[in-house]
């Protein structure tokens, strides 16, 4: 009786501490390049920036930002065997994350070169190394995705491979189509196919209900979230259409809005998916989170749970307590 008592106690134990979220994406190191003047001066050889790199890419964000929420988080993706990437894997294990699945791309640790202008506006400029040809061990996948209640998916070329294994664990799949220019794209089909909550940028589509009508007609989706920079974002249903939202109402400077994306979708995931909160609620949350992104020169700090409570009982004049349902 004791050794069946252990063991179901050990089971137990290991099922507590499987991740509530499996994040699938690039991670890499980013150099984030600050201009000090309005624009680069192209009339001379060298220009003086403020050059910084940190752990980046929208796997990195995304998994920080879930860990800095307390949610209990694993990461799916690929590094180097090289300097790079064990400042990646120290970092993820600083912070809490299951890097099990962490594979090694023999291509090495992707990297990005991000200019940021003053007012955050950005290019980046990204080297994904072996993405498009890597092999992912889908028994260790299906192992770390096991009894995760959601798969954020940040459309690597390998992470189309592991669609099926999150359907087959029952957990629900969020993708993020990133900058999206082409809703028929073919390289995002299975990704939008699968998706049962869709996240993109509409940096390349001003009006964001043709871009919502055509990503939500291809798939099963639920709803979509297009982050529209100042502008805010959409919130697109198959019942309520399309709903825009402005820019989280804080007081806060807008310095480099890398990350932006990434902390709006995890906002708004862990508020309507993990806590159960109405959608439009959950849009207003995610944007704050975002607007704090935005606010920060890297290395960045991700909103903690704590901090989203208040701002967001700060912004609406009501603290988290007295929240009608």
């Amino acid at each position: 009786m004791e050794e069946r008592g252990g063991a179901e106690e050990q089971r137990t134990m290991r099922e507590a501490e499987r991740a509530e979220v499996v994040v699938v994406g690039n991670i890499g190191i980013d150099t984030c390049v600050y201009l000090y003047g309005d624009d680069i001066d192209w009339s001379v050889e060298g220009n003086f920036t403020e050059n910084i790199d940190c752990v980046g890419q929208a796997g990195g964000y995304a998994s920080r930002s879930y860990a800095a929420l307390g949610r209990r988080t694993a990461f799916l993706g690929t590094v180097g065997d090289d300097p790079a990437g064990r400042v990646i894997r120290e970092a993820l294990a600083a912070e809490g994350i299951d890097a099990r699945g962490v594979f090694v791309d023999p291509q090495g640790t992707a990297r990005s070169a991000n200019l940021i202008y003053p007012g955050g506006r950005r290019k980046n400029f990204y080297d994904g190394k072996g993405h498009m040809t890597f092999a992912p061990d889908l028994a260790v996948c299906r192992e770390v995705m096991a009894g995760a209640q959601l798969v954020h998916v940040n459309i690597p070329n390998w992470g189309r491979r592991v669609l099926p294994i999150a359907r087959e664990v029952g957990a629900l799949i969020a993708v993020d189509l990133q900058d999206v220019v082409n809703a028929a794209d073919e390289y995002r089909r299975d990704f939008v196919e699968a998706a049962d909550y869709l996240f993109c940028s509409g940096v390349n589509h001003p009006d964001p209900e043709p871009l919502a009508r055509a990503l939500l007609g291809a798939g099963r989706a639920r709803a979509l979230v297009i982050g529209m920079g100042a502008a805010g974002c959409a919130l697109a249903t198959r019942e309520g259409g399309v709903r825009r939202f402005q820019v989280a109402a804080l007081e806060l400077p807008v310095v480099d809005t890398n990350g932006a994306g990434d902390a709006l979708a995890v906002g708004f995931l862990v508020s309507h998916v993990l806590e159960g909160r109405p959608m439009e609620e959950a849009v207003q949350r995610g944007q704050v989170a975002a607007r704090v992104a935005c606010a920060q020169r890297v290395p960045k700090r991700m909103i903690s749970q704590e901090e989203l409570e208040i701002r967001c009982g700060t912004m609406h004049g009501v603290d988290e307590g007295s929240r009608g349902e």
